[in-house]
């Protein structure tokens, strides 16, 4: 499991932050963070937020790594009276289907030109994102899930703990799912978790057939999804990409997991800070 850390960055571009409204009634707003150049055929940055819904701190968090490399980030909007369960992405409302729409809105306008980018998300946006990308592999080019509450597994347990049908078989989501799994399977996955962020809170579902699959806590879940998405790619004999990172000094706060976490260099790299990250791994590893 690597440990991420902050590096630094060489100063941005001017970047504009501005929230862009919803085309109609059931279409997401978002924020942006948009360069003075965006580099047409890099995949944007799309994080998705948790519960509290402060898709503003991420677009602003996130802006100064992007701009180094000319990529927007993308932080949609997912109120809580249109989108209650967005987490869950195809229950309330098909959340799914609102980010589809608001890509293709925004790519159509011109601000990019590749279809495919690269989707990260908190909390009960790390469940968003994860769930979002086994439906849809092959539009994330890259994907980070951190601190997210619960998990569907790639495994037998009934949907959406699992992809098995559900004993009543009412819309049947495991089967979508399992039909794109091997292609999830294939993507770079980073699944991180803060150090401290290893107590259950309100926010956590619990029971005792979550906590016997997944475990108690954020940093527990984390750690078996990663092994459970491990070992579904071998028994595929699939070349899994997932990497395990543990945020130092920060419990579940999202401000915290960038500031001193490091999550920003876990979520937007570039060759030198993605050195940083693994020498600082191996001086940490030495002592």
């Amino acid at each position: 499991m690597l440990v991420a850390a902050s590096a630094a960055v060489s100063p941005a571009q001017d970047v504009t932050i501005l929230r862009r409204p919803g085309t109609g009634p059931r279409s997401l707003a978002c924020w942006l963070a948009l360069p003075d150049r965006i580099t047409p055929l890099a995949p944007p940055i799309v994080s998705v937020h948790g519960i509290s819904r402060e898709a503003e701190d991420q677009a602003k968090l996130l802006a100064p790594r992007a701009a180094v490399l000319n990529r927007p980030v993308i932080a949609p909007l997912f109120d809580a009276e249109t989108w209650p369960r967005y987490q869950q992405v195809v229950r309330g409302g098909r959340a799914d289907l609102a980010l589809l729409d608001l890509m293709s809105d925004m790519r159509l306008a011109g601000f990019w030109q590749t279809r495919t980018f690269d989707l990260a998300g908190f909390s009960g946006g790390a469940q968003f994102a994860h769930r979002f990308a086994m439906l849809y592999p092959h539009l994330v080019s890259r994907l980070t899930v951190a601190s997210a509450g619960w998990y569907t597994f790639p495994d037998e347990a009934a949907f959406p703990y699992g992809l098995a049908p559900r004993a009543d078989r009412t819309r049947d989501w495991g089967s979508r799912f399992r039909s794109n799994l091997d292609r999830f399977l294939r993507l770079p996955i980073q699944v991180c978790v803060g150090a401290h962020d290893t107590r259950p809170d309100s926010n956590t579902r619990s029971g005792a057939e979550i906590d016997r699959q997944q475990g108690p806590d954020r940093a527990t879940r984390a750690s078996r999804w990663a092994d459970s998405v491990r070992h579904a790619a071998q028994m595929r004999k699939l070349d899994a990409k997932v990497t395990s990172i543990v945020l130092p000094a920060c419990g579940h706060d999202f401000r915290d997991c960038v500031r001193r976490g490091g999550l920003d260099a876990v979520i937007v790299p570039d060759a030198v800070c993605s050195s940083f990250i693994h020498d600082t791994v191996r001086d940490r590893s030495s002592h």
